[in-house]
């Protein structure tokens, strides 16, 4: 007879052969070496460094928002130059027009003046750029797969995409939203945990709803029946095969890729994230009028004071702040910098994307097999 060591032993091993093989499904449904795609970051997604997660057998991305349709289409060319791999194209959901309220917005450029030049006018037409020319021209791109953030395509849209063999991820921050989104035809869900740097991505739940990808990954796992993908915290072998266990088919990592040479990002930022540990880190509205998990500096101390005029409405927060975070970029000064960063920043290596991600799937197939 078998001990019950030896029964607990077979079962935990079943059990992982079990993730393993969702996961070796996922790889082949998308023609990848490891089930790891990179975070589509807007502003931080150079092409090198999307290549070269392709190149090491992963999925490359492109966070495409600040783009122009003529962008989208160099950023493909130059990803294309550089690898044969997979890619993931990702545009934010847009909300309804912002309401203006002048008197309050000269509050907000008084208070930024501290921290950068003086503020312009805003214009409102020049706010954002098309939403409707962006989405054509990522279905010009043809990538393998074109994710949402924010919301959920609506379904003309969606029909384009599957009538091209576009794959849909859509990224949810809750049950309720995994659930809205395997309905509307999502072929995977990526699984925002609130550890993730960056702007959240809820579009049904409120953002300080929001729960830690521990907690939520397994209750999705448990409602719906498509792979999902999980991203915050994800940044070394541990949390990845974590995240196995709890019913991933993929992860996708986002700051544990920003201090890699490809990432190419402000030294001052790139070192603000070697040590920046958890409580380090703020969501904040202070940036763009959208919330998102940044780096505490000086700005976003100022920001949250209760003094401090609070921070208008997307797109108008993030034109007035633009001044401002272009100068920190250009000055390389963290402490007014957009210093995007999840909470298990300081695990971030500065070694190369390619070996960093061979090396991490090396280590989770280790710890896993």
């Amino acid at each position: 007879m078998l001990k019950n060591s030896q029964i607990s032993t077979e079962k935990t091993y079943e059990k992982h052969m079990k993730n393993f093989e969702k996961t070796e499904a996922f790889c082949s449904a998308y023609g990848l070496g490891m089930p790891v795609i990179m975070a589509p970051m807007a502003g931080a997604c150079p092409a090198e460094l999307a290549a070269a997660v392709s190149n090491a057998g992963g999925m490359g991305a492109c966070g495409v928002l600040p783009l122009t349709p003529g962008q989208i289409s160099i950023w493909t060319e130059k990803f294309r130059s550089g690898t044969n791999g997979a890619f993931l194209l990702n545009s934010w959901i847009p909300g309804p027009e912002p309401t203006r309220d002048y008197n309050h917005e000269e509050l907000l450029k008084k208070f930024l003046s501290d921290f950068g030049p003086e503020v312009p006018l805003i214009d409102a037409r020049n706010l954002q750029i098309s939403f409707e020319e962006q989405c054509e021209a990522m279905l010009e791109a043809r990538p393998n797969v074109i994710s949402s953030i924010m919301g959920l395509y609506e379904p003309a849209f969606i029909e384009k995409m599957k009538q091209q063999g576009i794959r849909w991820f859509a990224t949810v921050t809750s049950v309720s939203e995994a659930i809205l989104a395997q309905k509307a035809g999502a072929d995977a869900l990526v699984v925002q945990g609130s550890e993730a740097g960056g702007h959240r991505g809820n579009f049904y739940t409120a953002y300080d709803q929001s729960a830690g990808l521990m907690a939520l990954l397994p209750v999705v796992a448990d409602v719906v029946d498509i792979p999902l993908i999980a991203t915050g915290g994800i940044v070394d072998s541990r949390s990845i095969s974590a995240a196995i266990l709890l019913g991933a088919s993929a992860v996708q990592i986002g700051t544990g890729l920003l201090r890699t040479p490809e990432a190419a990002i402000k030294s001052s930022w790139a070192d603000a994230i070697k040590v920046t540990r958890p409580e380090d880190t703020i969501t904040t509205r202070a940036f763009s009028g959208k919330p998102g998990r940044a780096i505490r500096n000086c700005y976003t101390e100022a920001a949250h004071k209760k003094d401090s005029p609070i921070p208008t409405s997307y797109p108008v927060q993030r034109a007035l702040t633009e001044g401002m975070r272009l100068k920190a970029s250009d000055e390389n000064k963290i402490d007014s910098m957009q210093a995007w960063a999840g909470q298990a920043a300081s695990l971030a290596k500065d070694i190369n994307a390619q070996d960093l991600l061979r090396n991490l799937w090396n280590e989770v197939e280790e710890k896993l097999r």
